[in-house]
Order: C-alpha cells, then sequence, then structure tokens
C-alpha cells in the first residue's frame, strides 16, 4: 500500500520534476474514485456551490455546506491529500479564520485554502500557527466576481504582475506548502513558479507551473451548460449519462421492445 501523501510530500514535488495533478472533490464516491486513479491532491472546494448546489458563484456557500462537502469526502479515508477551501467571509480575522480552518479540519480536511496575499497574511499565519497546513490561491480570485465584474485573467498589467509576484513570496514567507494560480498569463504565471520556493498549481495560467488543478466536473463534462475556455474535457459524461438514462427509460415504458429479435 502506498504511503499517505502529506502536505510536506506536496511541497517537496517543487523541482522534482513531476508535475502535481490535482482535483476538486466534493462527495464520497468521487474522493474514492480519484483516488483510485491517483490523483495526489484532492480539494473540496466552494466551486461545489456552481456543480453541485446550483449557485451562481461561490459567494453564496456557506461554512456548514464546506463542512457537510468535507466530511463527504473524508468518508473515502483517501490517500491522497485532502483540503478545503475557506468560504466568503469566513477568513475575516486572523481568529476567525483560525476558528473556521479548525472547523473544516475537524470535518476532515487535511489543509485548508483561502484567497488572497499580503492582504490577509495575519489569517495565514494565524492558520499556520494553529499546525494547519495553508494553500494559497492567487490570480484571479473567484469570492471577489461581484466586486471585479466577472472573471479577469491576471498579471497582464505591470501593478498586476508586481503584485503577483510580492503576494506568492509574502504566502511562501507565511508558511504557504503551495499556492494555486488562477487564470494568470502564462508568462508572469512561469516566473512566479521560477521564484516561488514552494509548487505552484495552475488553472488556466498555462503549462508552466508546478502542477495542474481542475474541478472534475469540467474535465469529465458532467456539468455541460458552461465549459471554462481553458478546458479540454477528456470526457462526455453527460451526454453518455442522458443516453443510459434514456434507453433504460424506454426499456421501462415500452418492455416488450426489448424482447424483440435482435434486442
Amino acid at each position: 500500500m502506498k504511503a499517505k501523501v502529506t502536505a510536506e510530500g506536496i511541497r517537496a514535488m517543487k523541482g522534482g520534476g513531476k508535475k502535481i495533478a490535482a482535483l476538486t472533490a466534493y462527495d464520497f464516491p468521487m474522493t474514492r474514485l480519484l483516488d483510485e486513479a491517483g490523483i495526489p491532491l484532492l480539494l473540496v472546494g466552494d466551486s461545489l456551490g456552481m456543480v453541485v448546489l446550483g449557485y451562481p458563484d461561490t459567494t453564496l456557500v456557506t461554512m456548514e455546506e464546506m463542512e457537510h462537502h468535507v466530511r463527504a469526502a473524508a468518508r473515502a479515508h483517501p490517500r491522497a491529500l485532502l483540503g478545503a477551501d475557506l468560504p466568503f467571509h469566513s477568513c475575516e480575522t486572523p481568529e476567525q479564520a483560525a476558528a473556521n480552518a479548525r472547523r473544516l479540519v475537524q470535518a476532515g480536511a487535511e489543509f485548508v485554502k483561502a484567497e488572497g496575499g499580503l492582504a490577509i497574511l495575519g489569517q495565514v499565519r494565524a492558520i499556520v500557527a494553529a499546525g494547519i497546513p495553508f494553500c494559497g490561491h492567487l490570480g484571479m480570485l473567484p469570492q471577489r466576481v461581484r466586486e471585479e465584474g466577472g472573471y479577469h485573467v491576471k498579471g497582464r498589467s505591470e501593478p498586476e504582475h508586481q503584485t503577483l509576484l510580492a503576494d506568492a513570496e509574502a504566502l511562501a514567507t507565511a508558511g504557504a506548502f503551495a499556492i494555486v494560480l488562477e487564470l494568470v498569463t502564462p508568462p508572469v504565471a512561469r516566473e512566479v513558479t521560477r521564484r516561488s520556493p514552494i509548487p505552484t498549481i495552475g488553472i488556466g495560467s498555462g503549462p508552466d507551473c508546478d502542477g495542474q488543478i481542475l474541478v472534475t466536473h469540467d474535465l469529465l463534462g458532467t456539468f455541460p451548460w458552461f465549459t471554462p475556455k481553458f478546458v479540454k474535457p477528456e470526457l462526455n459524461a453527460a451526454e453518455q449519462m442522458r443516453a443510459a438514462v434514456h434507453r433504460w427509460k424506454s426499456s421501462v415504458e415500452s418492455p416488450e421492445a426489448e424482447a424483440l429479435p435482435g434486442r
């Protein structure tokens, strides 16, 4: 049996020649399937707001909903490192951040992730001081989608470029074991990756990060009503599911058709 993946193990993959493959998981069966497929890092992301709960964005996801899904995923007892997002308005102060991080750990998370860099440095330090592994998230920050009026690529201007570099350095210094870079221009993502002593895990940020993460529903095509431009689905599972259900429905409605020659 392979050893349990740890935050230190993920951190040690920096510069090791093998990139980090990470995916989201929101329940027991998907966590178990992804773990059996050998994915080393799984995230109960607040993206569950859209692809599981039907919210328009992540800002409506609550701590209680995050705890519920973390518990479900943790029941799979994955070998993978299992983490969870701190949802919107759950880490406004260092004290609140540490308390809510503990709640997610009690639910089964082995690390937490929060959006922001220097702006949440006190919160990051409080989480790390509590003995909880922390993963950063820079670039496009989904929890700010409403105030920014949509999802925008980051790093195109020089001020954004310098902010990303400063934020990444601050997170690493504060004790983060990895950083997600979402919708960062590939040249800037490459520079952040080169300078950072901890792994960068990209999503829509080009091929040069130390790893890649996707929403599993996007990868498998189980949320066909919207697919980000940067995602190339490996499967059209929604269409296969529709076809399977249609065949079953037909067999129920017209069972005599199943008995016809050649069926």
